[in-house]
């Protein structure tokens, strides 16, 4: 058992609208890590940084990912820092990965400045870049299609990803 597709990007790239847009069109489900964390712990991606901090955050979202890996067939959609883990990228090889690159304008946009994303509290444009930056050659590492989804519909994107999914 393993993912059709597991979606991987920064914060905006578009992995739940996208995700959720492909599993439709595979006619498979739709899994969110970062939903799966939020049901395991009781509580929202932010007041597990704020209450338990990002250490506990990354243990909760490695296990979930570990977990949908094993038992989810549809799409996958990470958490924008869930391949920072080591044991993620070494479980993520074999799979069929498409990064969902997205440019600072357009995350900015779609995260909004004033979002509830821990990461991004101080300084969010700034945050953002950095992280995107820092993430950017572990994401290209990973992946075996990279899709850009600036200035596109989530449908334009679907038909990208669909397109490398044959054989």
């Amino acid at each position: 058992m393993a993912p059709r597709v597991v979606l991987i990007g920064p914060p905006g790239s578009g992995k739940s609208t996208v995700g959720q847009l492909l599993a439709g069109r595979l006619g498979v489900p739709f899994r969110d890590t970062d939903a799966d964390v939020e049901r395991a712990a009781g509580k929202s991606v932010s007041d597990i940084f704020i209450e338990d901090g990002e250490e506990t955050f990354r243990a909760l979202e490695a296990e979930a990912v570990r977990l949908a890996l094993a038992e989810h067939e549809g799409v996958l959609s990470l958490g924008g820092g869930a391949i920072l883990a080591e044991a993620t990228r070494e479980l993520l090889a074999g799979h069929r990965v498409v990064y969902l690159e997205v440019g600072l304008s357009q995350a900015v946009q779609r995260v909004g400045l004033a979002s509830a994303r821990p990461l991004l509290v101080l300084n969010p444009r700034s945050q953002l870049k950095k992280l995107m930056d820092a993430r950017r050659p572990l994401y290209e590492g990973l992946a075996g299609q990279v899709v850009a989804t600036d200035d596109r519909k989530p449908e334009e994107v679907v038909d990208e990803i669909m397109g490398g999914l044959l054989p």
